[in-house]
């Protein structure tokens, strides 16, 4: 591996210091899921602003372990008996996915006189990379499509801590599980457990391995008894914190005249997706014993690294959130290039 550049080393280390700074603030001012949300309000701010930010692969993937060992800590065989509502829950899911992606996509045409394929791609759940990609491949509007895009994920990361505290629908207080803190052996073996595991996945090209490693190891260390407790509550929030920056950084790239030429593009075509989210939220509620909180995290149209740092912050059950975000990212990754072969065009298309 090649040693990091001086500039590189800098522009990590000061987008890490805002965004602790904006996590800090944040909590100061007891902001639901300040942390997170403090640390991509700041670092998106700053890089809008023109700064070099950017977080390199190694910490973002350091980051995204300690983020799985925190989920998986809050295992227990309560939130496993949930599992008999998820084939239900999932499958609602999928059909919410295809109705919100179809539903956004078609304002982006009708409003915003968007293309075929450049207002389903934007429309998308997830799966960023994967949809950047295929835009590229397919000759749709890049820059628009990100902008689209990154809107959903920092307005769901910034708002729904919010709205789920101002209506007293997340829990109050964490599990025992959360607040306690393992001992020094135990957390060497939750480490060594996730990095094994993650790199497995990895190895097996399995989705988001590092935090689902991290995550399925901490669970069944937990889950079968042999680790009592988590990581210390300061390596917790810096892994927020650096979850929150990784999000911000989305800005780095990205032009304040790209920003305001699709803003009300991205905010319209987020309305639409909440709303036909929400009816099948309400659907869920009504038919289901699952708590509300969870369904709403769990369906929530954003990033799945986001949604599951905001599960741990909000004390939301994270094996529920995590089993229908990784269920809708392979929702997405299968189906987009299919339904964007039948149902878009090439970008050249729509300009001859």
């Amino acid at each position: 591996m090649a040693f990091p550049s001086r500039a590189n080393i800098l522009s990590a280390l000061e987008t890490l210091v805002i965004g602790t700074a904006g996590g800090l603030l944040f909590l100061w001012a007891n902001l639901p899921g300040g942390l997170i949300s403090g640390a991509m309000v700041a670092v998106g701010i700053a890089a809008l602003a023109g700064r070099p930010l950017a977080v390199p692969a190694q910490i973002t993937q350091s980051v995204l372990v300690l983020l799985g060992i925190s989920l998986g800590s809050l295992a227990s065989r309560q939130l496993i008996q949930h599992i008999s509502a998820y084939p239900l829950t999932i499958g609602l899911l999928a059909l919410a996915t295809f109705c919100s992606t179809f539903g956004s996509s078609l304002y982006l045409q009708r409003v915003h006189a968007w293309d075929r394929t450049s207002a389903f791609l934007a429309a998308s759940p997830g799966a960023l990379s994967q949809i950047t990609v295929l835009a590229a491949e397919r000759g749709a509007d890049v820059p628009a499509i990100a902008v689209v895009q990154t809107m959903r994920v920092i307005i769901l990361t910034a708002a729904l801590p919010l709205m789920l505290a101002l209506t007293g629908i997340a829990p109050s207080s964490p599990p025992a599980a959360a607040a306690a803190t393992a001992s020094p052996l135990e957390l060497l073996e939750l480490t060594a457990a996730a990095v094994a595991v993650s790199l497995l996945l990895r190895l097996m090209k399995f989705p988001a391995s590092w935090m689902f490693g991290a995550m399925i190891a901490s669970s069944l260390l937990h889950g079968m008894g042999y680790v009592e407790g988590g990581l210390p509550s300061w390596v917790r929030g810096a892994a927020l914190v650096g979850i929150g920056a990784l999000i911000g950084t989305r800005f780095a790239r990205m032009k304040t005249k790209t920003l305001l030429g699709h803003v009300n593009a991205g905010l319209g075509s987020f309305a639409i997706a909440i709303a036909i989210s929400a009816i099948f939220v309400a659907i869920i509620v009504l038919t289901t014993h699952v708590r509300i909180a969870d369904i709403i995290v769990a369906f929530a149209p954003g990033a799945m690294d986001a949604m599951l740092a905001l599960a741990l912050t909000l004390h939301i059950d994270p094996i529920f959130v995590g089993a229908h975000h990784l269920s809708r990212f392979v929702f997405v990754t299968i189906a987009t290039p299919g339904i964007v072969h039948l149902f878009g065009r090439p970008q050249e298309d729509v300009d001859d």
